[in-house]
């Protein structure tokens, strides 16, 4: 049998720092889960031919929002969080290699011993390369969460797609919060119009406003089940998607 045609050929996945650490989502990091996400993304590129760039977050190390509220500075906090999304690309890349997967580390903030500075063009030609290019340091702007980051850089890469990793149990956008609302209902499909309106919180409005404006869609599901990014990508309907 010949290879699966991906549903998209070229991807922006957008993993939160929480996503990445122990099973308390906060301080640390989990060798069990870098390696489980790092086979599943070398798997998509390598068997699929997919490009794939990935943004992380830092949230498990530090958000800027939260410095902010103990009397830092909130653009001091923010760079703050930039470098702990850098500490988490370091550590995807590791685990990465170490499954074969050849990578890239760019950083919107210069960093030239540790990666290279994120250079449009630059990380066209990684993906083209076969390469994963891991996107770090956000936006390099202060007040910019890391899913703006995400939706800006699929933008300006030509991604088809932005896929959001959930890592707390929820799998999709639903009415309401399912956690505490056992009446809230998942939307399989729903527009950027109503995510924004209805305050659905898929990610957040500049993110979702970029999205919109460049016709880029957005597929929120679970990472919390092995396979799922390639079930994704091979049309399975998982999550809600977001257009």
């Amino acid at each position: 049998m010949g290879r699966v045609e991906p549903r998209w050929r070229r991807i922006v996945l957008k993993l939160s720092g929480e996503a990445l650490a122990d099973t308390t989502g906060h301080g640390s990091l989990s060798g069990d889960v870098l390696e489980r996400l790092a086979k599943q993304v070398a798997e998509v590129r390598q068997d699929l031919g997919v490009d794939v760039a990935v943004v992380v977050g830092g949230g498990n190390i530090w958000r800027g929002i939260e410095g902010a509220s103990y009397g830092i500075d909130r653009a001091q906090s923010d760079y703050m969080g930039m470098l702990a999304t850098v500490m988490n690309a370091l550590a995807l890349q590791d685990a990465m290699e170490r499954v074969g997967q050849p990578t890239r580390v760019m950083t919107a903030i210069a960093m030239a011993q540790v990666a290279e500075p994120y250079i449009r063009r630059r990380a066209i030609r990684h993906l083209e390369k076969g390469r994963v290019v891991i996107l770090a340091a956000g936006t390099g702007n202060p007040f910019f969460t890391t899913d703006t980051a995400a939706a800006l850089r699929a933008a300006e890469i030509d991604a088809e797609v932005i896929l959001r990793g959930t890592h707390s149990g929820v799998d999709g956008v639903y009415t309401d919060d399912p956690r505490t609302n056992p009446d809230a209902r998942k939307l399989d499909e729903v527009s950027f119009l109503e995510v924004l309106s209805r305050d659905l919180r898929a990610m957040d409005s500049a993110a979702v406003a970029v999205c919109k404006d460049n016709d880029i869609p957005i597929v929120v599901f679970s990472l919390l089940e092995d396979g799922n990014i390639r079930a994704l990508l091979e049309g399975q309907a998982i999550g809600t998607i977001i257009r």
